[in-house]
């Protein structure tokens, strides 16, 4: 009986000596960064039976990649080898070969492309309904919470079974608790809500530009910039911008941009006035932290907030944003006041929709960022607001709305009573105004989407949409 035990396990250790394994390097539906050269060196590791070479081929559906057929890759040392595939074309998905004698191993649907970090709060991580949502593509991919590759689709972000403690939610004791078994598969089964702007995002860079995205999920509804802070990056999974880093460099510590969607939380009157300092801290402490001075930041423009309270903090937040993309580089805005709620605070789906697609053309640099404002002058009882960077010009469903003038004061002016495309300017609107010939008070101010829940349907040829803004001089 002893030998047919020992027999037995040299026949299992001799069976194990003669597969080749993956260790390191990919997975199965991994997404690389493409290099400026589009393409992209992949190392690979594993273990293989000892002494034999090792080689290695690429294929996608139309058969083996031409320049990727059958060469030497590796050999094993020991029963570990190494290697690095050189010069990947971005595309895919490709499957990625190898073989050792008769042994074989592969790593399946891997993808070159951009890489995109979604970082923010709730509106970011997704709150939309989870009905006609954005269906997957085969060449948009997912880095999860749980740090695995997988098929990007909806939703995006699971906080419950994060790698890092910071996304976990609170048990009863207060304490971070990682979900797991019987009451994870629960509560992926039973949510209604989830959609987000990042899968529509990547469809439509897909569309635009060919080339494969993988997104880092890394939002978590209801935080502050404080929680962002960067400074807490030593901390690492115990903090937001920590665990954003480290996710950052297990992806392969390169990406392509950040989009941004966060300043909710920060509209209190102890808050909103240091949120452009603390905005910019974070933008420059991503492009410092990953070596990419130029590294694209896009984020989205506060939406509505519908509920009984009018903070001007709102406000404050909107024009904090908007300044910083006219202050900061490589960075631009897509406003979201034009869309509709899917409950008091967050974007519908359909509307995320629309917000992906903004960002994609803005990352593309295929439209303009959209119309921004200039000027606002009065002359023969009408103000006349020019903006810059309109595509084609502007126009509205229905009756133009989402202008407002103040006095000095602060204190609302009636006195719009017709809004209108100027017919000789597309990148002007025109507002007819009861001031008579004196024309508006001194120190009149005028605003777009003032408070927290204003009516605003003005957008440009391309559907990027006018932002809020205010205060805006009266000349």
């Amino acid at each position: 009986m002893h030998l047919v035990h020992t027999l037995l396990l040299v026949t299992v250790m001799a069976a194990a000596a003669a597969d080749l394994r993956i260790t390191g390097g990919a997975t199965d539906n991994q997404v690389f960064q493409r290099d400026e050269k589009n393409r992209a060196d992949i190392a690979l590791r594993g273990e293989g039976p000892a002494g034999q070479s090792v080689e290695v081929r690429v294929t996608r559906k139309r058969g083996v990649v031409p320049g990727f057929e059958w060469s030497p890759f590796a050999k094993v040392a020991g029963n570990a080898w190494s290697g690095v595939l050189t010069g990947l074309p971005a595309g895919g998905p490709y499957t990625i070969e190898l073989r050792a004698g008769a042994a074989r191993a592969a790593v399946h649907d891997v993808l070159v492309g951009d890489l995109w970090v979604l970082a923010g709060q709730s509106n970011m991580q997704g709150v939309g309904d989870l009905i006609h949502v954005e269906p997957p593509h085969e060449l948009v991919h997912n880095f999860d919470m749980s740090d695995q590759w997988v098929l990007a689709e909806e939703p995006l972000h699971t906080l419950a079974n994060a790698v890092d403690r910071v996304h976990w939610p609170r048990n009863q004791n207060k304490e971070p608790e990682k979900m797991s078994g019987d009451r994870l598969r629960a509560l992926l089964a039973n949510r209604k809500k989830g959609a987000g702007l990042g899968l529509p995002f990547a469809v439509e860079m897909v569309k635009r530009t060919g080339v494969p995205v993988g997104l880092l999920s890394c939002a978590h509804g209801g935080t502050s910039m404080d929680q962002w802070d960067p400074r807490k990056k030593d901390q690492g999974g115990d903090s937001l911008y920590g665990s954003t880093y480290r996710r950052i460099q297990a992806a392969g510590g390169k990406v392509t941009g950040v989009l941004w969607y966060q300043g909710e939380s920060d509209t209190g009157p102890g808050s909103s006035g240091l949120y452009q300092e603390k905005f910019e801290r974070l933008i420059a402490a991503f492009r410092s932290d990953l070596n990419a001075p130029d590294l694209p930041f896009y984020f989205v423009q506060l939406g509505r907030h519908v509920n009984y309270s009018n903070q001007p903090g709102w406000n404050q937040v909107q024009e904090a944003e908007r300044l910083v993309e006219s202050k900061l580089p490589h960075t631009g805005m897509a406003p979201a006041i034009d869309l509709e709620l899917d409950d008091g605070i967050h974007i519908g789906t359909q509307g995320l929709k629309i917000l992906g697609q903004r960002l994609a053309k803005l990352a593309t640099g295929q439209a303009q960022r959209g119309p921004r404002p200039l000027s606002a002058k009065f002359s023969a009882g009408v103000i006349r607001v020019r903006f810059a960077s309109v595509n084609g010009h502007l126009r509205s469903q229905g009756r133009m709305a989402g202008f407002a003038i103040n006095d000095a004061q602060g204190q609302p002016v009636a006195a719009i009573y017709k809004t209108r495309v100027d017919p000789a300017d597309g990148s002007a609107i025109l507002l007819h105004v009861g001031f008579g010939p004196a024309g508006p008070p001194s120190g009149a101010t005028l605003w777009y989407g003032q408070g927290k829940d204003p009516y605003c349907n003005i957008v440009d040829s391309e559907d990027m949409a006018v932002p809020v803004f205010g205060p805006l001089a009266i000349e």
